[in-house]
């Protein structure tokens, strides 16, 4: 017997006249805007910029911007999503206005700087108002605010200013970033985003020192000259080991966890050490992890060139099925090593808390879903600007989730989940008392979760 029955339901469509809003769950990112006053900070910091007559402000085109890349967008042009829903965006730039305003902003290397301040600014607010949730809530040295230092590589599809061979034989950009790592319970923020060619240098030391301390300035309370001391924690891959680098960091007092280049008799090393010293290693939970242990190699190494208190501890570990050894692995074991100044904690505690520099991975790929897959600009000004504005989106979305997601899973939602389940939740525009309401649909699985997060961002503080 041959079924009828359709699988889906039969409706007609048309378009017309509706109250209905598409991305309404955007809301979210417009009230994060206003809970953290960026909008307040920005629209003081881009004044200059600002001319007579002008109907749109370069503050509101930036956060426009920002928010349209925070719900997926990825060009100038993605905006439009925007100015269709003027119920929730308010009036928004028209293409061609959005893309002289780029451009005029592009051609003053001071935006970036006034952009950058408004953010640190705003980040201020947001951890101030975040209490015992905030990155910064009782760190001391042995609890630090962590700051990851990675690279990584954009592709460019056409002959874009100052793009280049990379080391992978591909084309791009070879930009340097730094993320405040929120920890286990949540994401992270970027605090800095320096753009490169794609034939820059992995560790080029100057690079490395320029993104440190834009990062270092992002962070609430620092005042430029001042040493941070060891509450603040850098972590980076053995591109950041350099020894320029350690020994600014030394000066500066800050505590360091850096991937450590082995010398080329590492084995010979290795045999040195007696088995009973090699204490088991930590897998990503802290529990006992098989087949790996970690030691201390300070005293069997030549570390006169580097600064007192350096320390190098490595880790050896049965390879992974297939995995290929290195010319540096030895008896059948892939050898690490990393570099730490931390004087106190077990071994494997250290070591776990540097393998956990791989989230810097998981940021930099919530970055490139966020707009730096693709650098859709031609001049190097403008994609420098463009990196801004994910910065910028990055931060709304790491600090609505800061705010208003302190007690649920959604704290650690990266962005396609985020858009999935909230920023397109159905919503109607409706009157009512002189007001207007924007009502959540209530069949919507995440609608009680979307409205109990607009609570928290509304709560007076």
């Amino acid at each position: 017997m041959k079924s009828t029955a359709a699988i889906y339901p039969s409706v007609r469509v048309a378009s017309g006249p509706c109250r209905a809003v598409g991305q309404a769950g955007g809301v979210l990112l417009t009230k994060t805007i206003t809970a953290s006053g960026l909008d307040t900070a920005l629209t003081a910091a881009l004044t200059p910029w600002h001319q007579p007559m002008a109907r749109h402000s370069p503050a509101k085109i930036v956060l426009d911007l920002a928010v349209m890349l925070a719900l997926g967008g990825d060009c100038l042009a993605d905006i439009a999503l925007l100015r269709s829903e003027p119920g929730i965006y308010g009036p928004v730039a028209s293409d061609p206005t959005v893309s002289r305003m780029i451009t005029r902003l592009a051609a003053d290397p001071e935006v970036l700087t006034a952009i950058h301040a408004a953010r640190a600014a705003a980040r201020a607010s947001v951890w101030a108002r975040a209490g015992d949730q905030a990155p910064d809530h009782g760190i001391d040295a042995k609890r630090p605010l962590i700051i990851d230092v990675d690279a990584t590589l954009v592709t460019a599809h056409s002959e874009k200013e100052q793009a280049a061979p990379t080391y992978k034989r591909g084309f791009g950009f070879h930009p340097l970033c730094a993320f405040v790592d929120h920890g286990t319970t949540g994401t992270g923020e970027p605090v800095a985003m320096l753009l490169r060619p794609g034939n820059a240098g992995s560790n080029t030391a100057a690079d490395h020192l320029t993104v440190i301390k834009q990062a270092l300035a992002q962070l609430p309370g620092h005042r430029p000259g001042t040493r941070p001391g060891r509450k603040i924690l850098i972590r980076a891959d053995a591109a950041g080991c350099t020894h320029h680098v350690v020994n600014w960091l030394t000066r500066q007092r800050l505590s360091y966890s850096l991937g450590f280049t082995l010398p080329f008799h590492t084995a010979e090393l290795l045999e040195k050490i007696p088995a009973q010293v090699w204490a088991p290693a930590l897998d990503a939970d802290g529990e006992v992890r098989d087949g790996a242990w970690v030691a201390e190699l300070t005293g069997l190494l030549d570390l006169s060139g580097w600064p007192a208190g350096m320390r190098v501890i490595a880790r050896k570990e049965r390879p992974h099925p297939g995995a290929q050894l290195r010319l540096t692995d030895a008896d059948g074991h892939r050898i690490t090593a990393f570099a730490t100044n931390t004087t106190r904690g077990q071994l494997p505690d250290l070591e776990l808390r540097h393998r956990r520099r791989a989230r810097a991975e998981d940021r930099i790929r919530i970055a490139k879903d966020t707009g730096l897959t693709n650098l859709p600009l031609h001049g190097f000004a403008a994609n420098q600007l463009w990196c801004a504005l994910v910065e910028l989106a990055l931060d709304l979305t790491a600090w609505c989730q800061l705010l208003a997601f302190t007690d649920h899973d959604a704290r650690r939602w990266e962005p396609k989940r985020l858009r999935l389940r909230l920023f397109t939740v159905p919503a109607v525009l409706t009157r009512s008392s002189r007001r207007v309401w924007l009502r959540i649909a209530e069949h919507a699985p995440w609608s009680a979760l979307a409205t109990t997060a607009w609570d928290r961002l509304t709560a007076p503080t």
